[in-house]
């Protein structure tokens, strides 16, 4: 079984489905991604569009991850890592020269597996972007801004009498609803999401989840998911991946109901992965 999937893309190249959108947010044109000699990443070329949630999904290694990683450049981090092809946010290249990857990365916010709060208090850890940034000019901007970062995020009302406590004093949900509130502190126009909620428990992972559907309304969202059944309740779309390559993509209810490809119809009814 596995060899045949192996040698599947010497038989079926291409991706299946709705791969350009109207008004993307971001583009990605042929992009690949080497670990020194390895290719991780096959010549993937995909549309996020504006105020969408778009969901990746596939077995452990498909290269999901890193691809979001490609869309602010977090694989810049990794000696070994190359990345080749053309992603647009907007109009620009992210990759040209003379990018400013640190205000990239505020364009095109995080929030990783884990949550990771600064050990610092929940006011700073919200306040910490706005202030390297310049984004408020007094200390009212600045409560302004944490505050409605808070509220976005869903987290105001249980914090807002203990904002001097330490991030980490919070329950593993909240500290992820508060790495959410600092990656909006810094007005992003994209949020990737690298399974924000696989370290979370059922409770949590459904407020998240509810987070994400609000956000929506005000972000476009990229999230990485080994769970089919949080694609299908998040996203509008839905990204297979498989070996590095991009499979298919195309409407969520589509990609689950009825996939064109048999890749991903194996692994979306549980055949392998």
């Amino acid at each position: 079984m596995k060899a045949s999937y192996e040698k599947y893309d010497r038989e079926h190249r291409g991706t299946v489905g709705r791969v350009e959108v109207e008004s993307p947010r971001m583009k990605c044109r042929n992009v690949n991604v080497y670990y020194g000699e390895k290719r991780a990443i096959n010549d993937v070329t995909i549309d996020i569009a504006g105020n969408e949630v778009i969901a990746m999904i596939g077995p452990s290694g498909c290269g999901k991850s890193t691809f979001l990683r490609c869309l602010n450049r977090m694989n810049d981090t990794i000696d070994t890592c190359r990345v080749e092809g053309e992603i647009f946010l907007d109009e620009l290249n992210i990759y040209d020269k003379g990018i400013d990857v640190v205000q990239l990365r505020a364009q095109v916010g995080m929030v990783f597996q884990k949550p990771n709060p600064f050990p610092k208090s929940i006011y700073d850890n919200v306040a910490y972007g706005p202030k390297i940034h310049g984004l408020a000019g007094t200390r009212v901007e600045l409560d302004e801004i944490v505050e409605e970062s808070l509220k976005k995020a869903g987290l105001w009302e249980e914090v807002k009498d203990s904002l001097d406590q330490p991030g980490t004093s919070l329950s593993g949900g909240q500290q992820q609803r508060l790495c959410i509130a600092r990656t909006i502190a810094v007005s992003p126009e994209v949020i990737l999401m690298d399974e924000p909620c696989s370290a979370l428990d059922p409770i949590a992972t459904a407020k998240i989840e509810d987070l994400i559907d609000e956000l929506r309304e005000h972000y476009t969202i990229a999230i990485v998911t080994h769970s089919m059944q949080q694609a299908a309740r998040v996203s509008q779309r839905t990204a297979y991946f498989h070996l590095g390559d991009l499979i298919e993509v195309g409407d969520t209810k589509h990609i689950f109901t009825n996939p064109s490809h048999r890749l991903t119809e194996d692994y979306i009814t549980g055949r392998f992965g």
